[in-house]
């Protein structure tokens, strides 16, 4: 603290002389270097650190967004697929019903071949088998015609006689297996 004697007065305080004024220029030049200094070499760092944040913070938003709009597109077209694939799938289970169905008129078709082809062997077969028997009544009618021919010559029977044993032989046989 200054102590003013009785003669001094407070004149320096607020008087500005050449010595102050050049002081503070100087400071002030000094003030504006030194911020420009500092700019130069911490804000504009700053500032590009920043702005370049800002830029990849604007560029991770655009690919977000662009990445969202492909997932959305391909959401539909996965969708579209889908719905695709279930009517292929419904048109090739409707093609094996319908082969199925085919193949099951086929084997009944078969089977109801077999069985008539079956049938017709059976027929055959019997009437084979009716043709056989028939012979085999031939057979014995030629038979019984022989022994009544040695009966007739062995008894020197008259013609009445034999055309008597003749009918009598034929009533026993029957006129059906005569006639067959």
């Amino acid at each position: 603290m200054i102590l003013l004697t009785e003669g001094q007065s407070l004149s320096r305080l607020f008087d500005l002389d050449w010595q102050l004024i050049a002081d503070s220029c100087l400071m002030i030049i000094a003030i504006f270097v030194l911020f420009l200094i500092m700019s130069y070499f911490l804000f504009n760092p700053a500032r590009k650190l920043l702005n370049d944040r800002k830029m990849k913070i604007q560029g991770e938003l655009e690919t977000a967004k662009q990445d969202m709009e492909e997932a959305r597109c391909l959401k539909e077209e996965y969708e579209t697929k889908l719905k695709e694939i279930d009517k292929e799938a419904e048109g090739i289970l409707s093609e094996a019903r319908r082969k199925a169905l085919g193949n099951e008129n086929q084997i009944i078709a078969q089977a109801k071949e077999e069985a008539a082809r079956i049938l017709d062997r059976a027929r055959v077969e019997a009437e084979l088998e009716k043709q056989k028997m028939a012979d085999e009544v031939k057979k014995e009618m030629i038979s019984v015609a022989s022994l009544m021919a040695g009966k007739v010559v062995s008894a020197s029977i008259d013609a009445s006689v034999q055309d008597q044993l003749i009918d009598e032989t034929l009533k026993e046989m029957g006129e059906k297996t005569w006639l067959s």
